[in-house]
């Protein structure tokens, strides 16, 4: 595979990855990282080292645990039963098939029914579908936030050694690359 078809599957991942911080069924920030580690791989790891690569795990990692964590945490500040989260759920898979409108709403009347079937309480059947709803949409933008963070870190990696790597070239003919080139099958000292 070249190396053109490569960056292309890398930047796909990433793109792939940040719709998916928004469509539940795609699991946005693994799909961003994937793509940041390809990127990393593609140039032996030169511009993108092992540092940014350690902050950008860490940051996915946190973005894993909010996103579970926020919808929880919405329910429980509610004191949602166990079937308004198991509704949250269902309405949640439910919404994928309906469209963003789906995606957004359908987790708040998942956790609403949910709870009336539980207590039969209309007014606290809407209290905890909206604490649900608000959880969930606090742990997406977080894991949005997170992925925007993630790609912004890569990038900026690629472009400043990029840079670095041509402002040492200026006005040195013959002078060697900050960045190190290997030739194909070559092994890297």
């Amino acid at each position: 595979m070249t190396v053109t078809l490569l960056w292309i599957l890398s930047v796909a991942l990433i793109v792939v990855g940040i719709a998916g911080t928004v469509l539940p069924a795609l699991p946005g920030t693994l799909f961003v990282l994937a793509g940041i580690v390809l990127g990393a791989w593609i140039d032996d790891f030169t511009r993108v080292g092992w540092g940014v690569l350690t902050v950008v795990i860490v940051l996915a990692v946190l973005a894993w645990v909010l996103d579970y964590v926020a919808g929880l945490l919405g329910a429980k500040k509610a004191g949602a039963s166990r079937q308004a989260v198991i509704g949250a759920l269902l309405g949640t898979v439910a919404g994928l098939f309906m469209g963003i409108v789906g995606v957004l709403f359908m987790p708040l009347v998942g956790a609403a029914i949910g709870e009336w079937l539980a207590r039969r309480d209309h007014g606290r059947a809407l209290k905890v579908g909206v604490a649900t709803w608000l959880g969930i949409m606090a742990g997406m933008e977080s894991k949005v936030v997170i992925a925007f963070k993630m790609v912004a870190l890569f990038v900026g990696a690629l472009i400043l050694l990029a840079t670095i790597a041509r402002r040492s070239h200026a006005g040195h003919p013959g002078h060697r690359s900050a960045l190190p080139v290997r030739a194909a099958g070559s092994a890297a000292t």
